[in-house]
């Protein structure tokens, strides 16, 4: 669930988050995470530094080291910024319908250039403060996409107790597969046959916590 590239100057949602400080504290943490955004999608991980990421913010570099203290607490932060937005799941009532809204968005984030959702995923894996915030930032999206089958449910088009984790996982798996592990060119039926196949499978029971028993 990565709909857009994190931004740290997003606005704040008015579901409860972690306080964060305001004036020139804020000015300058929006600077410098516009900067590492800059800094990673020209120059991907091995370019980023502390210097140049110091360098392009126009903040000192010594503010930088305190606050941040390295590349991963850099990226950490980045990570942990787009926990701070207002994105919610596509609502388009129905279940195929907003799995295939989900999986464009996803597909228009993991294309878009200069490539820094890709480059997070990939900086997440050289670097444990980045995974732990990728971690967190997975967590917060997977909650927030549950109503998707909350919603499917009540309307009827599920069983009650299908697992929304796992059905989220099917449905979205494939565009990451293809474009982040294959890198493979963009397919444009890939979202909406992805979703379908996600969608069919749960309506059978495929993702039901207490899968149906079959006579014999």
């Amino acid at each position: 669930m990565t709909p857009s590239a994190p931004r740290p100057d997003d606005p704040r949602p008015a579901r409860p988050i972690r306080r964060r400080p305001g004036g020139r504290t804020a000015r300058i943490r929006a600077q410098v995470l516009d900067a590492v955004l800059a800094e990673l999608g020209e120059h991907g991980y091995d370019g980023l530094t502390m210097d140049a990421v110091a360098a392009r913010a126009d903040v000192h570099r010594a503010t930088v080291y305190r606050r941040w203290g390295d590349v991963g607490g850099l990226l950490a932060d980045v990570l942990d910024a787009a926990s701070d937005d207002e994105w919610q799941p596509p609502d388009t009532a129905s279940l195929e319908g907003d799995l295939a809204a989900l999986n464009h968005e996803i597909q228009a984030a993991l294309t878009a250039e200069p490539p820094i959702v890709a480059a997070l995923i990939a900086a997440s894996f050289r670097s444990e403060k980045a995974d732990r915030a990728q971690r967190r930032l997975w967590e917060d999206r997977y909650a927030r996409c549950e109503i998707i089958v909350t919603r499917a449910v009540r309307r009827g088009e599920l069983p009650p107790h299908t697992d929304a984790r796992r059905l989220l996982i099917a449905a979205t798996a494939p565009l990451y597969h293809h474009l982040v592990l294959l890198r493979t060119p963009p397919d444009p039926h890939l979202p909406d046959d992805a979703a379908r196949t996600a969608a069919l499978a749960a309506s059978a029971g495929a993702f039901t916590e207490f899968p149906p028993t079959t006579g014999t």
